[in-house]
């Protein structure tokens, strides 16, 4: 059986937390998720989906990259922090 993805979908040079803060910096630093998202799936794919979003952003924020916050029902704003 032959796979129908395309190269954007099996090859990846950059990692995707890669992508999403240089996406971030392009951005002036701040961003709401569904931005985001649309920005991440021209760059990359539409391979990428929400829950791929969601994980990248925890992983992010965790490691003190970014500041999420929640703006209204369903929608959050990513910050970009900036360096000491």
């Amino acid at each position: 059986m032959v796979s129908c993805l395309g190269i954007k979908n099996v090859w990846r040079p950059h990692p995707l937390t890669t992508l999403v803060v240089e996406l971030l910096q392009k951005k002036g630093g701040t961003t709401t998720d569904q931005e985001l998202l649309e920005m991440l799936k021209e760059v990359a794919g539409e391979g990428v989906g929400f829950r791929d979003l969601n994980r990248i952003l925890l992983k992010l924020e965790i490691a003190g990259i970014i500041f999420v916050s929640g703006m209204v029902r369903g929608k959050r704003r990513i910050e970009l922090k900036k360096k000491d």
